[in-house]
């Protein structure tokens, strides 16, 4: 089928998805001096941490020993902001066709089509819903008092909460509102915890001091309250303990998120457990020659659903895109510390050479 090029958006390389890998997809393409456009079905950039959780610490970023979420976002816009990227928000990526020039055209939901030589897809875990617990009357109570993500933990200031959750979400949060709500409880049904050994150690102790309360071997099984949530029940496991009712103001359920790819799913790609399976021992290159897949949204051997993992996939493979684009054409890679970042528009970030040689 002839595919109509007036109104075509065109660019070097086009990246599904604008979230902290898909950001930082733009910089690592623009050090090479290809053009990006980004494709998001939500209304502005970051993915989940703008839109689920811009107000969660997030500890594992070089450089930054915390920072939350959104002023990642705020940073990683800043530092492609030389390089002029260009946004389709709002729109999901629906459909992938290949031209007989091996160029690429994807078609949103919307009917905006992009064309590019290289597709990226970064859709960190796609489209995804909440796990709910299975507590009968919980729908009930949503948006009065039950909430699924935390967006702004002040809506917790002095406030009971009960958290329920044994991953690094549940136990994040709960040492966040710690120092915010007036009382913090954890359940979860398990006595071991999924998350990092520091949170889970540093939970233990907020619970020694009194300021979390935790139950494990228990879940939550049934809430009451008339126009808001005002209390739930919690079953434990040992048959002697019975049940215990905790009074509270909100309960937030964290097991997680059941991720979705959507129309991806549908591009001939390979997938596996709801990933992409891509070559993680050159570029992380999808079955398709020329679409490549970074971070959550991808899967390997050893693979690490972790924001870093992100960041080094998308540099490898920007190397990959470039030959890709530029067939023969040699590119030497330079050190930013010497070469500095020059943005399309000719501004030029210098490196600061005097530092580096009265170091050294």
């Amino acid at each position: 089928m002839a595919i109509n090029k007036e109104n075509m958006i065109k660019t070097d390389m086009l990246i599904i998805g604008a979230g902290p890998t898909g950001l930082f997809t733009v910089f690592e393409a623009g050090l090479l001096k290809m053009k990006t456009h980004l494709i998001d079905a939500l209304a502005q950039p970051g993915g989940q941490c703008s839109e689920i959780y811009p107000k969660k610490p997030i500890y594992d970023i070089p450089a930054y020993p915390e920072i939350l979420a959104g002023d990642l976002v705020d940073r990683l816009m800043e530092q492609i902001q030389p390089f002029e990227p260009g946004f389709t928000f709002g729109e999901r990526a629906q459909t992938l066709e290949k031209l007989d020039d091996g160029q690429f055209v994807v078609t949103t939901n919307k009917g905006t089509k992009h064309q590019a030589p290289v597709v990226v897809i970064a859709g960190g875990l796609g489209s995804f819903e909440p796990r709910k617990p299975p507590i009968e009357n919980i729908v009930d109570f949503e948006e009065r008092g039950v909430a699924y993500i935390i967006k702004d933990p002040e809506v917790y200031r002095d406030k009971k909460v009960i958290i329920a959750g044994g991953g690094d979400s549940a136990l994040d949060w709960a040492i966040y509102l710690a120092d915010v709500a007036s009382e913090v409880a954890l359940v979860h049904r398990r006595n071991e915890f999924r998350g990092a050994l520091d949170s889970v150690e540093k939970a233990a102790e907020l619970a020694k001091l009194g300021k979390i309360k935790l139950y494990t071997e228990a879940e939550v099984k049934r809430l009451y309250g008339d126009e808001h949530l005002e209390a739930v029940v919690i079953k434990h496991n040992d048959a002697s303990k019975g049940e215990t009712y905790v009074e509270t103001e909100h309960f937030i359920p964290l097991f997680g998120l059941s991720p979705k790819l959507g129309p991806i799913g549908d591009w001939g790609l390979e997938i596996q457990k709801n990933a992409i399976k891509v070559n993680n021992a050159y570029d992380y290159q999808t079955n398709i020659p020329g679409v490549y897949a970074v971070g959550d949204v991808n899967t390997y051997p050893g693979k690490l659903k972790l924001i870093l993992s992100g960041f080094h996939e998308a540099a490898v493979m920007c190397q990959s895109a470039y030959q890709r684009i530029n067939p023969g054409k040699r590119y030497v890679m330079k050190y930013t510390t010497v070469g500095g970042v020059e943005g399309f528009d000719g501004s030029k970030k210098e490196a600061k050479k005097e530092v580096v040689q009265s170091i050294v």
